[in-house]
This record gives structure tokens, C-alpha cells and sequence, in this order.
């Protein structure tokens, strides 16, 4: 087949998750669900942390962000999975490949990064609790969250420029449900070895740094309220980053399951099952994990219910 570069091919092909048409139907239904709960709770989310002055704090500046970069990460795939879905066609442009595979890259990274600074700010709250104020300022917390968009920013261009350059053969299949870095770079004709050195490359820097820096402040969080003498002190401490906790677990463990899952599963299709779980599964429940064991946001949601009722 004739190679030829990504900005000269007309489009790719999204197998997408099954070919069965009744199975797609049930697939539109249930995908199409869990968008819409997913861009609900992190817009309420949102909502109840501007609307009510009580929540104010650097925790829920830095859990608001979260769920904007959760709702960007899920549009990035959901929609475009959709319409493929509606309209019976698997077809996607080499423009909405790029756009897909950046958006990805931004809100992957962006979540991450978020995470570990939510890591961050829980070790200065019970770590070193009298200088909580002085230093989560409101300057720094933003500078955190700016930061963090940067470096985002960078790893997406990052994986745009190096998949842009990619050689393909005509007719590319891509069996997943949207466009992904790893799976342009297995079906590209030219020589990948460099493009996959940078990615490995790219996913230990941007990933392995934010996992150590949450290792490090998890082991201090730890290490500090096995120090409380009382039973009732170590409740509320682990109390206060329970969800937290709760959320980077599911984050990386779904991330971690899905590459050992494509690595073993000889089967394509079984990898993109996989991924619908962080990519798709995690956003979703982010609002409830936090809403559920928190009080004053579940106040703060309850009241923004009850004026719209």
C-alpha cells in the first residue's frame, strides 16, 4: 500500500467497540447516558463551589478544576463516538485525529498533575496545619493550576508534532473508538522506534512524576496521623483525604489496567473495553466520590437543586 504522511491522508477509520448494529444501538443508549451524568455532576460540581462562599478554599479551587478537566476528557472521545454511532460511519479526518489525539494528551496530563497537587494540599492540611493559610495562598493555588495547564499544554503539542510527522499506509483501521497516540504509532508504515522511545519517554516524566510526588505526600499524610494519639483525631485526618485518595486510585488504577490489558490481550477490541473505564467510567463517578463523603458539598449541591426547583 502507498505510504504517505498524516497531513496528506483524507481519514482514518474508527472500528470503534463492536460492529453489531443492535449492539451498537445499546452502546449509543448507555454511552450517551453516561456523558450526560458525567458533564452534569462536574458542572454541578463546578456550580456549588462558585455559588456558595463557604467553599472558597484551595481544596475545592483545586477540585473544581478537576472536574472541568474531567468534563474536557471526556468530550475529547464521547461525542465524536456518538456520531460515528447515529450516523453508521467510522470515518474520522486527519484534522479531528490531531485535535483528538492533543485534547487527550492535554487532559490526561491535566488530570494527573491536578491530582498531585490535590495531594499536595492535603499533606500541607494535616501535615502542617497552623501554616495552612500562609502557604496555600490564593496566588499559589492559582500558580499551581496555571503551571499545571502549561506543562499540559506542552505534553499535548508534544503528541500532536510527533504524530503529525507519522507515515501511513491508505486505509487506516484504527480498532479503538477514538484517536490515541500508541495505536497511530503501531499503524504507522515508517520506522517508529524513535516516536516510541519519546512516548515512553513523555509518559514516565508527565506520569511518573506526578504518582511520586502523591507517593510522597500520602507517606507523610500517613506518617504524620499515626503520630495522633487519639482514635477519633486519626478518623477525621483520613477522613479529610478519603475521596481524594479514593480518586487517584481509580485514575491510576484504571490507566495501569487498561496498558496491562492491551499488553496481554492479543485482541484489539478488548484493549479499547478497557479504556472506556478511564476514560469514560472515572470522570463519571469523580462528583459522586467527592459528593458522597462530603458534607458542606452536599449542601452546597442540595441548595443549587432546590432553586432550580
Amino acid at each position: 500500500m502507498e505510504p504517505q504522511n498524516l497531513t496528506g491522508a483524507s481519514e482514518f477509520l474508527l472500528l470503534g467497540l463492536s460492529e453489531d448494529p443492535e449492539l451498537q444501538l445499546l452502546l449509543f443508549g448507555l454511552f450517551l447516558s453516561l456523558y450526560l451524568v458525567t458533564v452534569l455532576g462536574n458542572l454541578l460540581i463546578i456550580l456549588a463551589v462558585g455559588s456558595d462562599s463557604h467553599l472558597h478554599t484551595p481544596m475545592y479551587f483545586f477540585l473544581s478544576s478537576l472536574s472541568l478537566a474531567d468534563t474536557g476528557f471526556s468530550t475529547t472521545t464521547i461525542p465524536k463516538m456518538l456520531v460515528n454511532m447515529q450516523t453508521h460511519s467510522k470515518s474520522i479526518s486527519h484534522a479531528g485525529c490531531l485535535t483528538q489525539v492533543s485534547f487527550f494528551s492535554l487532559f490526561g496530563c491535566l488530570d494527573s498533575l491536578l491530582l498531585a497537587v490535590m495531594a499536595y494540599d492535603r499533606f500541607v492540611a494535616i501535615c502542617h496545619p497552623l501554616h495552612y493559610p500562609a502557604i496555600m495562598r490564593p496566588r499559589l493555588c492559582g500558580l499551581l493550576v496555571l503551571m499545571s495547564l502549561l506543562i499540559s499544554l506542552l505534553d499535548s503539542l508534544t503528541h500532536c508534532l510527533m504524530v503529525s510527522q507519522l507515515t501511513f499506509c491508505t486505509h487506516v483501521e484504527i480498532p479503538h473508538f477514538f484517536c490515541e497516540a500508541p495505536q497511530l504509532i503501531r499503524l504507522a508504515c515508517s520506522d517508529t522506534l524513535r516516536n516510541t522511545i519519546l512516548i515512553y519517554s513523555l509518559g514516565a516524566i508527565f506520569g511518573g512524576i506526578p504518582v511520586s510526588g502523591i507517593l510522597y505526600s500520602y507517606t507523610r499524610i500517613v506518617s504524620s496521623i499515626l503520630r495522633v494519639p487519639s482514635a477519633d483525631g486519626k478518623s477525621k485526618a483520613f477522613s479529610t483525604c478519603g475521596s481524594h485518595l479514593a480518586v487517584v486510585c481509580l485514575f491510576y488504577g484504571t490507566g495501569i489496567g487498561v496498558y496491562l490489558s492491551s499488553s496481554v490481550s492479543p485482541s484489539p477490541r478488548k484493549g479499547a473495553a478497557a479504556s472506556v473505564m478511564y476514560t469514560v467510567v472515572t470522570p463519571m463517578l469523580n462528583p459522586f466520590i467527592y459528593s458522597l463523603r462530603n458534607r458542606d458539598l452536599k449542601r452546597a449541591l442540595w441548595r443549587i437543586m432546590s432553586r432550580t426547583a
